[in-house]
């Protein structure tokens, strides 16, 4: 393997087990890695001290092991096996009510550039590293191993995650089988996924928790699902009661799906309809008198360049919906935006709620779920904000 030195006294955050080293802290290589090759790291001192892979940018090399081993499929499959254990743990697997979960969440689970979801028997594998993709054939015949008979195809999906500047020539598809059954179950409800040209792996699987709990909200409510998606938080709202419901997405494909998942769990059902519309203009339009808004719109901040803009967006969100949903009403708003922290975020909120003039109760504090777990040396995984607001 090719080597990395760092600069003295540039190893302090490995020792605390960081699974980052940018750019900035490399003093020179042995020769010059390949994008996406395993190399060891070495301090001043010229001590071993971690393996991982090496990407051009601003993190170069991704830790995977703080041990000297070799990064190989039995590798993986250790990895992979603990993974799993922890949601056997958690209680996610092995339901018949709830087929779908998260099995592998990057630096989590000691694995930095890779995302696996479980729906049914398939596994929807994403690369986020360059290293990654370059092992996927690898990871794939590991967790096949792994996972047995319960998994029979792996649909490998990273063509919009992968740097572009690597020219990798990545392209979305099978890796182990091709089955074109895309209904998978989660809390006993039923949904279409889209894991050949839907956002993320298909579905978004870190707000099962959230969306349980806005079902014990719903019934005998008027709910405004916002940035509606595939409808998770539409179908749960129906289940739990509501009055009518309305989804709400700037995309025509979202809202076909959203339509078609709500059409698995409740057939002909009148109380739902679905809109394609652009959701500031809709929340200022809006003539119903909504007593349940759901806000979870896409990652308004990619970066930190971005921080000053994405906070002015979710002010100006958070303050329509204030001054529109009814007295009374409750709010779930969110953030997926991992450079806006949770103190940012509730500022943000603090200031909307100033400016529409309501009195507005935290009643509860929310986050990613446990099959999304973050690492305790690496808090930048904690990225996934909420609050659910009673609105006087």
């Amino acid at each position: 393997m090719k080597k990395i030195f760092l600069k003295r006294g540039k190893d302090e955050s490995l020792r605390r087990f960081h699974p980052w080293i940018f750019s900035g802290a490399i003093h020179h290589t042995s020769e010059q890695p390949e994008e996406g090759e395993v190399v060891t790291v070495y301090t001043s001192e010229n001590e071993y001290i971690a393996t991982g892979h090496f990407q051009i940018g601003s993190i170069m090399v991704r830790v995977l092991s703080f041990e000297h081993e070799e990064i190989d499929k039995a590798f993986y499959m250790r990895r992979l096996a603990t993974a799993l254990d922890v949601r056997k743990s958690i209680g996610v697997v092995g339901r018949e009510d709830n087929t779908t979960y998260r099995l592998v969440h990057g630096e989590g689970d000691n694995l930095p550039g890779l995302v696996i979801d479980i729906y049914g028997k398939t596994a929807v594998m994403q690369a986020h590293s360059v290293g990654m993709h370059t092992d996927r054939e690898t990871i794939a015949e590991a967790l096949k191993e792994v996972m047995g008979n319960t998994l029979k195809n792996i649909y490998y999906k990273s063509e919009t995650t992968l740097p572009y500047k690597a020219e990798l020539g990545q392209e979305n598809g099978f890796l182990l089988g091709g089955s074109a059954d895309d209904v998978a179950i989660e809390n006993g409800l039923k949904f279409h996924v889209d894991w050949l040209k839907g956002q993320k792996t298909g579905f978004f699987v870190d707000q099962r928790n959230n969306r349980s709990l806005l079902e014990h909200y719903a019934k005998g409510r008027k709910v405004l699902n916002m940035f509606c998606y595939t409808g998770g938080f539409s179908f749960y709202a129906m289940r739990g009661g509501a009055e009518l419901v309305h989804s709400v997405d700037s995309s025509q494909k979202a809202i076909d799906l959203t339509n078609a998942n709500v059409e698995l769990n409740f057939p002909g059902d009148p109380r739902h309809e679905a809109f394609a519309e652009d959701a500031f203009k809709f929340l200022e339009q809006m003539t119903t008198p909504y007593d349940l808004i759901i806000l979870d719109p896409p990652a308004f901040a990619k970066h930190k360049d971005a921080l000053r803009n994405a906070l002015k967006g979710y002010t100006r969100l958070n303050k329509k919906a204030f001054e529109k949903i009814t007295p009374g009403g409750i709010v779930f708003t969110f953030s997926c935006s991992q450079a806006v922290d949770k103190e940012h975020f509730r500022t943000a909120v603090f200031s909307a709620a100033a400016a529409a003039k309501r009195k507005v109760r935290i009643l509860h504090q929310l986050h990613q779920p446990a099959d999304h777990p973050i690492n305790i040396y690496h808090p930048e995984g904690e990225y996934l904000k909420g609050l659910v607001l009673y609105v006087e």
